[in-house]
């Protein structure tokens, strides 16, 4: 969950900076560019559990499992988007998320299976 987190970090950090989102409502928006409980608690649990998923899976379903997921999580960012929490430029396109979560929890399932 570490793991997790340090790169969801480093990457908030990267795309915010880039100005390819924002987190208009975070905490410490004095301090920190980017939405720290999520990248510390929230993002480390709901992986935590899709991990937990994806240990009781064959090679097959865990694919679709993680394409699955990254659907359900870019689905969530809009929601998010919604609800005012969470702003994209203009430039972004969703399947960007769909794409960059799936890769994000494939590179945290592969660094799981190496060091546990």
């Amino acid at each position: 969950m570490i793991f997790a987190s340090w790169l969801g970090t480093y990457l908030d950090l990267i795309l915010v900076n880039k100005q390819l989102y924002s987190f208009p409502v975070r905490l410490f928006p004095g301090v920190f560019d980017i939405h720290v409980l999520f990248t510390l608690l929230v993002l480390p649990v709901v992986t935590a559990i899709c991990l937990s998923l994806l240990q009781r899976l064959h090679t097959w379903p865990r694919w679709f499992a993680i394409l699955l997921f990254g659907i359900i999580a870019a689905y969530a960012e809009q929601v998010s988007e919604s609800l005012g929490w969470f702003v994209h430029s203009s430039e972004w396109r969703h399947v960007y998320s769909f794409f960059g979560y799936s890769l994000f929890l494939w590179l945290v399932w592969r660094f799981h299976q190496k060091f546990s």
